[in-house]
């Protein structure tokens, strides 16, 4: 019931698709996914991928982990949950703290085979913003992807101007969160890097999104949500930026970054 309250609100702001980066074995209830998105109108697009290992118990990692590309690709061509469930519709794979640890390495691997074998975008979560050009050198470099299918996310909370533009001349797209508790420390930069990338030429690779948790979880630690990041975020942002741009940023941008051709 909150989540289709959010996601109406989401609409009545002006959003019309959501790109929801949660990865396999995370709760994704790609199924609630699909009814919500017929009964609010908003396009929801899921993913399939892997996070840190962290976030998983060790026997589900033992599982998975032979063929990590496999599972992202019947999830992408077949179904999450198999044949006639949702297809997702992005690869959704993590980076380390100020590098790659092995699982990293192997995730991003994976994620790259699956890419070259679907044609699907790869969106990467950078822990506290860290570790961009780690992952590029890995999935561009030694994986062989073009930096333009790569979606690097969480940047503002490590807000180095120089990453920034160092991966943007690359040619990947950045995606940067709107504020939360959790990362409230860097929020007050976000106009600023911003500022710098459309001013050094970059700003149509820049994407806005929200790092959100549950409505219910909101409800109680007060953090925005969806409408934000449509309503309230873009005001912030146009006291520096030109509302062009930022209207860019929501639409244009992510139509390009999340656009796939997909492969038989």
């Amino acid at each position: 019931m909150a989540a289709a309250a959010e996601l109406r609100a989401f609409k009545e702001a002006g959003g019309g698709t959501v790109v929801q980066w949660t990865p396999y074995g995370m709760g994704r209830h790609a199924s609630e996914l699909v009814r919500l998105s017929r009964e609010t109108g908003v396009r929801i697009v899921a993913a399939t991928g892997l996070h840190q290992a962290v976030h998983y118990a060790p026997d589900l990692l033992d599982r998975v982990r032979g063929d990590l590309a496999a599972l992202f690709v019947a999830e992408l061509t077949e179904g999450i949950g198999g044949p006639g469930g949702p297809r997702a519709g992005l690869i959704k794979v993590a980076g380390g703290f100020h590098g790659l640890d092995a699982h990293a390495r192997h995730t991003l691997a994976a994620a790259a085979e699956a890419r070259h074998a679907t044609g699907a975008v790869v969106a990467v979560h950078l822990e506290l913003g860290t570790g961009a050009l780690d992952v590029l050198d890995l999935l561009c470099g030694t994986a062989g992807m073009a930096p333009r299918h790569v979606v690097l996310g969480h940047l503002n909370r490590f807000p180095d101007a120089a990453v920034h533009r160092a991966a943007a001349e690359a040619g990947a797209y950045l995606a940067f969160d709107g504020p939360s508790r959790a990362h409230h420390a860097t929020d007050w930069r976000l106009a600023e890097v911003l500022a710098a990338l459309v001013d050094a030429g970059f700003g149509d690779q820049v994407l806005l999104g929200g790092d959100t948790t549950t409505a219910a979880a909101r409800s109680v630690d007060g953090g925005p949500g969806l409408p934000y990041v449509v309503s309230a975020l873009p005001r912030r942002l146009e006291l520096t930026l030109e509302k062009a741009a930022v209207a860019r940023m929501l639409t244009d941008n992510p139509a390009r970054a999340f656009a796939t051709e997909w492969r038989a």
